[in-house]
């Protein structure tokens, strides 16, 4: 499960690969620059479900809903486990 850092990295990835400032990107969303930069650094504790979206959806992520994992390796794991054993 991801948690707010790990989505606050990848929206900072996201915004550099489109090229945009965190200015830019406020624009976009709708969010302060302020903000924005709290979460990409994490230092926000609490951005709110639909405030999340507007950011991430600025950049072009997506957020899904999938089935509960029931413990089956994700794709990381298994990368991970080759690496170990290389």
């Amino acid at each position: 499960m991801a948690s707010l850092i790990d989505i606050g990295s990848e929206i900072k990835r996201a915004r550099k690969r489109a090229g945009l400032s965190q200015s830019a990107l406020a624009l976009r969303s709708g969010l302060s620059r302020a903000r924005i930069e709290a979460l990409e650094n994490n230092r926000i504790p609490d951005i709110g479900f639909k405030n999340l979206l507007r950011v991430m959806n600025a950049v072009g992520l997506d957020l899904r809903m999938t089935a509960l994992n029931q413990q089956r390796p994700t794709l990381e794991d298994l990368i991970d486990e080759d690496a170990g054993t290389s």
